[in-house]
Parts: structure tokens; C-alpha cells; sequence
């Protein structure tokens, strides 16, 4: 039950203020959880096929590198050789004040980075399939990490909506009503008194 508050009309026009608000911020609420579940829902079957997709890409390369250790002994020394790649930088977009990052991946082409001499052509596939597993990679975490914030923000979005709508603006309404019906008894008690004293009044001019 809504915490009731002392029965006067200025009360009223607050708590009538407070109300309408309150039904704006829900509806505000509402469009912002409506547009990020949206926004949401069109990622999510990128996820499924990059998923897909991925999966059977770092299959593909562990047993192309598999292959690779099999056919030349293990390969640590020539993979110390491969340069730390520095081409990833991120930027944001907002919807609906959610930052989703958006990745700039400046790849440069592939080309090997050891010796040929020290290679062969199972080393060379092994290489060019975790290439290609990084860029599907890179592709992936953007929109896994979009969808994680938007899901986030869909959740905060839903309790917010759902406390303005179940608590907050019944509550509103509880004390409009309480107020309103205070206010009007009070009228009627003082329109009673009014009256007595009229016919009180009355009666006594027409004695004198």
C-alpha cells in the first residue's frame, strides 16, 4: 500500500504532476527497451552463423597446425617469429545512450613472416587458416560484445519500466485517489456546516 500523504490541494497538484511523469518516464522507458531489443535482434543471427562459422574455422586450423607439428617437430620457434599484430582499434556508436563498439581492423595482406626454409606448404596452410580464424574473430567480438551491452541495457530497461508500472505510478494513483476523496468529504462536511448555520440563521431572524 502507497505511503499516504496530508489531504490538501497542493498535494494534489503535486502527487498529479509526480503522476504524469512518472507515466512519461515508463513510456520513455518502454520505447528505449523496445528500440535496444530491436537493435538486439538484428545481431543476433550474425552471432549464429559467426559462431558457426568460427567454430569450424578453429577446427579446421588446430588440426591444419596439428598437421604442421606432425610433419616438421613442434613449431614454437617458428611461431615467435610471427610479428604482434597492432592493426585493431576501437571506436563507439550510441543507441539510445548504450556505447556499442564498432572494431577498425587495418589488416594488412597475408604474407608469411618466417623462412621458407623452414617451413612447408603444411606449415603455409596452418598459417593462412588462423588468419583467416582472426579476422572472423575480430568480426565476432564486436557483435558478441554489442549484444552483451544491448542485452544488458534491455535488462535494466525491463526493471526500470516494470517498477514505474507495478509500484511507482500505482502508488501515484493510490494517493490522487485518497487525496481526492479527502478533499471531497471535507467539501461536503463544510457545505453540512454551512447549511446548519444558515438554518440556525434563520430560525433565529424569524423568532426575533
Amino acid at each position: 500500500m502507497a505511503k499516504q500523504v496530508f489531504p490538501t490541494k497542493g498535494n494534489l497538484i503535486a502527487m498529479k504532476k509526480s503522476h504524469n511523469l512518472a507515466k512519461t518516464g515508463y513510456e520513455l522507458m518502454d520505447r528505449k527497451r523496445n528500440i535496444l531489443t530491436r537493435e538486439m535482434m538484428s545481431l543476433l543471427d550474425d552471432v549464429r552463423l559467426l559462431r558457426d562459422e568460427i567454430t569450424t574455422a578453429y577446427q579446421r586450423a588446430y588440426f591444419a597446425l596439428q598437421q604442421a607439428n606432425m610433419s616438421l617437430g613442434v613449431i614454437n620457434d617458428i611461431v615467435e617469429v610471427v610479428p604482434i599484430d597492432q592493426g585493431l582499434h576501437v571506436t563507439y556508436r550510441s543507441v539510445m545512450g548504450v556505447e556499442i563498439p564498432k572494431l577498425k581492423y587495418e589488416h594488412t595482406a597475408f604474407e608469411l613472416t618466417y623462412g621458407l626454409a623452414r617451413g612447408n606448404s603444411k606449415l603455409d596452410y596452418a598459417y593462412r587458416c588462423f588468419y583467416e580464424v582472426k579476422l572472423l574473430t575480430v568480426t565476432l567480438a564486436e557483435i558478441d560484445n554489442a549484444v552483451y551491452r544491448l542485452a544488458n541495457a534491455i535488462r535494466k530497461a525491463q526493471k526500470r519500466a516494470n517498477a514505474l508500472k507495478n509500484i511507482v505510478i500505482p502508488d501515484f494513483e493510490y494517493n490522487i485517489k485518497f487525496i481526492a476523496d479527502a478533499l471531497e468529504e471535507k467539501e461536503r462536511e463544510e457545505f453540512s456546516r454551512q447549511k446548519v448555520i444558515k438554518l440556525k440563521k434563520d430560525k433565529e431572524r424569524l423568532n426575533s
